[in-house]
């Protein structure tokens, strides 16, 4: 007993946890949490370091050239040329393209063929139509013929009752065969004008394949090519083209903007007008609103004016981006000659507020540059520019407000 006794003192010995393994199961948990924290501590840094050098996004404006001297500009806005007379040219009917007569660029005139489509089909029809009209001319000869011949038998008929030889039935039977063949000919007669009809419709049919041009203009886009389907309505599937040719009337172009309802006001009929193309902005084009329309987009807010050139040129292309300043019907007051020119138009929203001076931050090379500028009088929501800017440079209209002088940014599409 005393034997066993020890031996089970010396298992329970063994199951006792020695103080140096104690110790160092304490030291690995503080590894393991300082390890922890310190990768909490690095995640954080790279998120912090990942925002800081995030570019801001920002959308930019370009100044505008003032308006011209002489009258005083009351308003500003932007758009594009807008041809009033632009159509898709497409095929009334379905069929295959056999031939394509004009390329971007070519000047066509009213009724000049443009392209032509498979007509194999709708002339066979034409040509049925045609053989019934006559077979049914014929039947008409051949029934008028026979008409004659029931008319002579009638009358023969006629004269042997009168004389009491025939009987009454017999001169009612040929009395019955000729008013039948004259019904017969009224009938050959319809179905000869149905003919007609018909032949009528084969015939627009046949027509139908050659497309031409609508009116005088220039060609600015080939939608089909010899060989494929033509459809006046969408057949899906993307194999079926739904147009020939987009035909554009160079002597309607004219210049489409929005007006912020707010000044809209200031806008009326036949109002003069200045407008400058972004492609030529050292060439100042006269123009005079044509119409406001009556309407307002909700949703913008703004008013649609349409506005004609005073003198067309060849230079004014369709979609081409366009500024325009709406002049004061009077003069614009005489200045001191002392007093600064305006250097530049600018949206008054492109400013920005720094101890009580005026600043924009350009754009160059996807970097901010902080300039100082000097302002003049404000029409409408542009402001005008004494100093600091030239027309043509980009400005932030839209940004952070936490913008750096030299600070890199990405511009908004």
């Amino acid at each position: 007993m005393a034997t066993t006794e020890i031996h089970s003192k010396a298992d329970l010995g063994s199951l006792r946890i020695q103080d140096t393994h104690r110790s160092g199961g304490k030291t690995g948990k503080r590894i393991a949490y300082g390890t922890a924290g310190l990768g909490v501590l690095v995640l954080i840094a790279g998120v912090a370091f990942a925002f800081r050098t995030q570019k801001p996004v920002v959308e930019v404006v370009t100044a505008e050239t003032p308006a011209p001297g002489g009258a005083e500009g009351i308003l500003n806005a932007s758009g594009y040329v807008t041809p009033r007379n632009r159509a898709t040219i497409a095929a009334k009917i379905t069929g295959r393209v056999t031939g394509v007569f004009f390329d971007e660029g070519t000047h066509v005139h009213k009724g000049q063929l443009l392209a032509t489509l498979d007509d194999s089909d709708t002339r066979k029809a034409l040509e049925s139509a045609k053989a019934d009209r006559n077979a049914s001319q014929a039947a008409i000869a051949d029934l008028q013929v026979q008409l004659r011949l029931a008319e002579i038998e009638l009358h023969r008929a006629d004269e042997l009752r009168k004389a009491g030889v025939q009987s009454q039935e017999q001169l009612d039977t040929a009395s019955a065969s000729a008013d039948s063949l004259k019904a017969k000919i009224e009938l050959a007669k319809e179905q000869v004008l149905a003919a007609d009809a018909r032949i009528r419709e084969a015939q627009q049919a046949v027509d139908n394949c050659v497309i031409v041009a609508p009116y005088d203009g220039i060609v600015v886009s080939k939608d089909a090519q010899v060989g494929e389907m033509v459809s006046p309505i969408s057949a899906g599937g993307g194999f079926t083209r739904t147009g020939i040719a987009t035909v554009v009337d160079m002597n309607s172009n004219e210049i489409e903007v929005d007006v912020n309802e707010a000044y809209i006001s200031r806008v009326k009929d036949h109002q003069r007008v200045m407008a400058i193309l972004d492609a030529y902005p050292n060439w100042e084009i006269p123009s005079h609103v044509r119409t406001v329309i009556p309407s307002a987009d909700r949703q913008k807010a703004t008013v649609k004016v349409r506005i004609s050139f005073d003198k067309l040129d060849p230079r004014i292309l369709p979609d081409m981006g366009i500024k325009v300043t709406f002049l004061s019907d009077e003069p614009a007051k005489k200045k001191d000659k002392t007093a600064p020119a305006i250097a530049a138009i600018l949206p008054t929203a492109a400013l920005r507020d720094e101890n009580g001076k005026k600043v924009v931050f350009l754009v160059k090379n996807d970097h901010v540059e902080r300039r100082a500028v000097s302002v003049g009088n404000t029409a409408g929501s542009a402001t005008e520019i004494l100093s600091g800017l030239v027309a043509g440079d980009s400005v932030v209209l839209r940004g952070p407000t936490n913008l750096q002088d030299g600070q890199a940014v990405e511009i908004k599409k």
